[in-house]
């Protein structure tokens, strides 16, 4: 996980998963829209999940 994709995560965390599939986009996307915090987290879970490492 890199800095500028946590910076992202927090500024607009639907970006931040963009290459994570559309699925994770929606459901970030859904979360951030309910509150800006519950995004942030679930971005910066789907960033953290070693199933989905994209290094």
């Amino acid at each position: 996980m890199s800095f500028w994709r946590v910076l992202l995560a927090i500024l607009f965390p639907p970006l931040a998963v963009w290459g994570y599939g559309c699925g994770s986009i929606l459901i970030v996307f859904i979360l951030t829209l309910a509150g800006w915090v519950p995004g942030v987290i679930a971005a910066l879970v789907i960033l953290n999940n070693p199933k989905y490492n994209k290094n």
